[in-house]
């Protein structure tokens, strides 16, 4: 049956903003299901608070609100729009949560509106821990001995009648958020308090750990009349009890008989038929590694992030088919655009290997935990493609930007082998394939490491091949054999160079593979390729089959998405393509996140899923010899590719790499300051410890230190005293020391960031961004404002001038961004990067100005005033829009929440009014802070900041919260006549700051003190305390006082007007 007559309108509601286990993969489903949408002639109404993610841009649909995912605000948009139908598959957790809510309440009823893609009662199915165990019962799937509980005792009591240890899963969460494995009562006790707390109807579900059994998962699709496929079959490398969305996953399945993986797609195809779901479905089995017993896991009857990867793994486009499904088209009905031939009714069969890798912010956080189990902690991934699993690990560990080339991690030869031992029996830990790959190494026998970890004997004999490859390459002299046998295994030439002490006997380009999800049974439409060494190279072919006559311009992309560059990028590569596109280019990708729309098959004209190193990178422009390459795009993953490939002497599509290096080396950005006669804090360059001390004492505490090239403030930090400094330099000097560490004398005053776009004689600044907290909380973590609300026309102008000076002498050609610092009206120059930035896209959006398409059309040699653009700043919009960050502390244990010069924040949402105070609440609101307006009020601060805290303490206080503090801010409260209860901290004896957090009397807690980031410390404990407790927590003075403005305006989000930026 075609497109349903009654649908003309529908309402698509987002995932709102990248949190840990909620990532891009839904920006990317989302974004498949507005086009398909579009291209069915229907009328798309988009609701989602997040304003980095290509989604949220003005092509995708025709009406689109960045506003709050809250119940309130999408009742809002259905009365304004009037849809006729809701699409609520796509969007996570959070959209089929809110939709639920919708239809639960008979609001959709009342309003006449459909909802798509998703029976009420199939979710329940799925999603209600006990009438799915019932659904299961009924059609005789084994589940796992589990019960639902709603208070602590009886989970208690049922763990005791089944035996820990126990695993706890809260209903309607997302990413495993609350849950955990209790070893024993006192664990159990925590933890199940805590999910109780975070399950929206409280329910936890106590269920038999299981852990050692395979995990396997399949990705299903079902129409209305009951036709089932298979899109994809996934393996994790860990056993079960490891959260999928850390673990390595293997696609297809590699380890099952023919026997187990007939009986576990039998069951997927049951178990869907039975839900009745219509669109994508993902079901997780556990297997007994050699009975043939079984359980179902659980069931999402969602897009999920396994589809991404599903989608990506086999080129079927799973998100786009639910969506048709979803308006009324079946299976036999939508044709595959990948075959171009084929119906999506036919199963992708593939004949290569797929590995996905996760990425981890451990690198960033060097005092969380690191185990890992049912609470998703990852950040994003990427994924390999390889013709053996060998080749597509190899590709994946180049690819996830830890620094490494094989899987021989530098500081596990420190440990002895019993130490090793005891690592893999103990917790399972990030690193897991790596301590494995060590044991290997000291020849400990795959049948003890399988006893130990039960990760199957398939994937430590294949770990085992590399561990004898690479001894093999280290003995006697490295023939063309040996030579091509590690190219096929993956390794790179200068490992292979590395590991025999040898030059290579000869060098090897890739050729490329193209992906075709049907094993070459039927020819393939689509230009998707990897990498791999034998004769045939498919791409080479297909580029000389369809010669257009075009010029090929190369966009890299930002490989996974992590803390510091996230979303944001991917935005700006694919608004890069487009904009090639259009003006007649051929535009190729090359990236390895498998989450986004850069790599999505139909995004380019031809796409390539690489590691983004030098060497693998050597290959596709061997390949594809393009006229140029664009690096400003990509973040600091293509940056780093530019003197490369100059040197290789590809074309670099603006600024150059000199003039790249220019702006982010020390010395000679010091000189180009001073030939623009702009200021900037006092410096010094430092290689030892030694230098380090004397430089700080030199320059006078406080000093702020960092690596050069750095992205997302990447172990930076503000140092009060010596002990800080060596502290500081001792995690720096642990990893290799190329670059230089940078010490600067550290300015409070107001930050301002201004992204610029040139073309080498003019500029266009499209506003002028103030951070609400002052310098010294990274840009990406403060509250952004635009137009910048406080700085005096003397001081624009400076800022206008200092930017046409800095472009010009670097001779931008595209974006820059540049961060000031205002200090004692003085305007001073932080840091300039010549690229795009995380605030392109929210800029663009408010403002109205294409950045990234100005810049395309810039670098390929057309000028601002041909595009009609003036010289300068561009008048401001009658709009004030407010960036909030947004953190995902709750799934980083022993993470210190206060806010510093190193990014901590995984995304953001967006508040636009006319009025700042209105934006910033429509800002605060949308990143989950729940503006009440009694209650109590903690006040923790340190010295420094007790004078400023005084107004803010009064203003709570005058609007009628009862105000607590410890000891040292309670008497300087006291003092100035506002009443204040004294509250003895952590280490000091009960009642004290835990029992008071505990009881539920305090709904904002405001700490900052003079250090942080160790997990013993009391104000940490007491701000991670406040996090696990959902307590909303401010941790820099600046927040802290615009929290009291917004309150004391009384206004609600039902007093503002709701902004579809379309109209902007």
């Amino acid at each position: 049956m075609p497109l349903r007559s009654d649908i003309k309108k529908v309402l698509v509601i987002g995932s709102g903003p990248i949190v840990i286990g909620q990532a891009a993969e839904f920006d990317y489903a989302g974004t498949q299901a507005c086009r398909a949408l579009k291209q069915e002639g229907l009328e798309v109404v988009l609701i989602n608070s997040n304003p980095a993610t290509i989604m949220t841009d003005k092509a995708m649909a025709d009406k689109i609100y960045i506003e709050s995912l809250t119940l309130e605000t999408v009742k809002r948009v259905i009365e304004i729009e009037k849809p006729d139908s809701v699409l609520s598959t796509l969007g996570g957790q959070t959209g089929l949560t809110l939709s639920m809510q919708l239809a639960a309440e008979g609001f959709l009823d009342a309003h006449n509106v459909k909802l798509l893609g998703a029976d009420p009662e199939t979710i329940h199915k799925a999603e209600d821990r006990q009438a799915f165990k019932d659904t299961m019962e009924k059609i005789g799937e084994p589940c796992i001995p589990s019960k639902v509980v709603e208070t602590i005792e009886d989970a208690v009591d049922f763990a005791e009648e089944i035996g820990y240890p126990v695993i706890v899963r809260p209903a309607f969460t997302l990413g495993g958020t609350g849950g955990g494995i209790a070893a024993d009562e006192e664990e159990l006790r925590d933890i199940a308090k805590n999910g109780l707390r975070l399950s929206p109807i409280t329910q936890v579900l106590i269920e038999k750990c299981i852990s050692g059994w395979k995990e396997i998962e399949f990705e299903v699709i079902r129409d209305r009349k009951g036709n089932v496929i298979t899109v994809c079959s996934m393996e994790n490398f860990d056993p079960v009890g490891v959260h999928t969305g850390d673990s390595i996953v293997i696609a297809p399945a590699v380890t099952l008989s023919d026997r187990e993986y007939q009986m576990l797609r039998t069951a997927a195809i049951n178990i869907i038929q039975e839900l009745k779901v219509e669109g994508g479905c993902n079901c997780q089995f556990a297997l007994h590694p050699t009975s043939f017993e079984y359980a179902v896991i659980e069931v999402n009857p969602r897009v999920s992030r396994s589809s991404a990867l599903a989608s990506k793994a086999t080129g079927y486009p799973i998100a786009k088919v639910a969506t048709r499904i979803a308006i009324g088209y079946t299976l036999d009905e939508i044709l595959n655009q990948v075959t171009g031939k084929t119906y999506a009714c036919f199963e992708p069969a593939i004949d290569y290997v797929v590995v996905k890798f996760p990425k981890w912010a451990f690198d960033k956080f060097v005092y969380a935990k690191r185990t890992l189990g049912t609470q998703m902690k990852a950040t994003g991934e990427v994924m390999s493609i390889g013709t053996s699993f060998e080749q597509a690990m190899m590709k994946a560990v180049r690819s996830i930007e830890l620094g490494l080339d094989s899987l021989n991690m530098k500081k596990y030869e420190a440990y002895s082998t019993d130490e090793i031992l005891e690592m893999l029996d103990g917790k399972v830990e990030d690193e897991r394939c790596f301590q494995i790959y060590e044991a290997l190494k000291r020849g400990i026998s795959v049948e003890q490491i399988h006893a130990l970890t039960m990760v199957d004997n398939w994937f430590l004999n294949k770990l085992l091949n590399l561990v004898n490859l690479e001894k093999w390459l280290a003995e006697g002299e490295l023939t063309e054999e040996k030579y091509n046998i590690a190219k096929q295994y993956g390794y790179l030439d200068s490992t292979i160079e590395r590991f025999s002490g040898q030059k290579c006997p000869l060098r090897r380009r890739a050729v490329f593979k193209m992906v075709d999800t049907c094993a070459g049974e039927f020819k393939a439409e689509t230009p998707y390729f990897y990498s791999t060494f034998d004769e045939e190279n498919e791409a080479k072919e297909f580029i000389e089959r369809n010669e257009k006559g075009k010029k090929k311009v190369i966009v890299f992309g930002s490989g996974p998405i992590r803390i510091g560059q996230g979303i944001e990028f991917d935005y700006c590569s694919v608004h890069c393509v487009w904009t090639l596109k259009e003006m007649g280019y051929e535009a190729i990708i090359c990236n390895n996140n498998p989450e986004t729309v850069s790599t999505d098959f139909d995004t380019a004209d031809r796409l390539y899923f690489d590691p983004l190193t030098k060497e693998d990178v050597e290959s596709i422009i061997e390949t594809e010899q393009p006229y140029g390459v664009v690096v400003q795009f990509g973040g600091q993953t293509a940056i780093k590719l530019t003197r490369h490939l100059a040197d290789m002497g590809v074309n670099i599509l603006g600024t150059s790499a000199d003039d790249i290096d220019a702006a982010e080396d020390r010395e000679r950005f010091d000189e180009l300051l001073e030939r623009c006669q702009i200021p900037r804090p006092a410096g010094h360059t430092v290689m030892t410890m030694k230098e380090a001390v004397a430089a700080a004492n030199d320059l006078g505490y406080p000093v702020l230190l960092r690596p050069s090239y750095v992205l997302g403030g990447q172990n930076m930090i503000i140092a009060h005293s010596d002990s800080d400094v060596v502290e500081y330099m001792g995690i720096i000097t642990r990893t290799m020391i190329e670059n230089p560490v940078l010490i600067d004398k550290y300015m409070m005053g107001t930050e301002v960031e201004v992204d610029a776009i040139c073309d080498g004689t003019d500029f266009l600044i499209p506003g002028i961004m103030e951070h609400i907290e002052r310098a010294g909380v990274h840009s990406g973590d403060s509250i952004s404002v635009y137009p910048a609300q406080t700085l005096s026309k003397e001081i624009r102008e400076t800022i206008v001038e200092y930017t046409r000076r800095l472009a010009m002498e670097l001779h931008v050609k595209g974006l820059v961004n540049i961060q000031y610092v205002v200090y004692n009206n003085q305007v001073y120059v932080i840091e300039v990067n010549p690229r795009s930035s995380r605030t392109v896209p929210y800029i663009s959006k408010v403002t109205g100005i294409p950045m990234v398409d100005i810049a395309t059309k810039l670098v390929l040699g057309h000028t601002l005033k041909e595009l009609g653009y003036q010289s300068g700043l561009y008048p401001e919009g009658k709009y004030v829009a407010v960036k909030v960050p947004v953190f995902s502390f709750e799934k980083l244990q022993d993470v210190d929440t206060m806010l510093g010069p190193e990014m901590k924040s995984t995304g953001e949402c967006l508040g636009i009014a006319t009025s700042f105070e209105d934006a910033l609440l429509k800002g605060l609101v949308a990143a989950g802070y729940d503006l009440k307006c009694e209650g109590g009020v903690l006040f923790s601060v340190r010295d420094t900041d007790k004078q400023e805290l005084i107004p803010i303490a009064d203003k709570f206080s005058r609007m009628g919260f009862e105000i607590y503090g410890t000891e040292g801010t309670a008497s300087v409260l006291n003092r100035n006549m506002i009443a204040t209860n004294v509250i003895n901290k952590i280490s000091e004896p009960e009642p004290n700051v835990l029992t008071l957090l505990e009881s539920g009397k305090i709904h904002y807690v405001i700490s900052t003190s003079a250090n942080g980031r160790l997990p013993a410390r009391d104000s940490v404990k007491m701000r991670r305390k406040a996090v696990e407790r959902s307590i909303c927590s401010v941790t820099a003075i600046d927040t802290a006082r615009a929290l009291a403005n917004v309150l004391e305006t009384g206004r609600q989000m039902s007093d503002v007007e709701l902004v579809d930026i379309t109209k902007i």
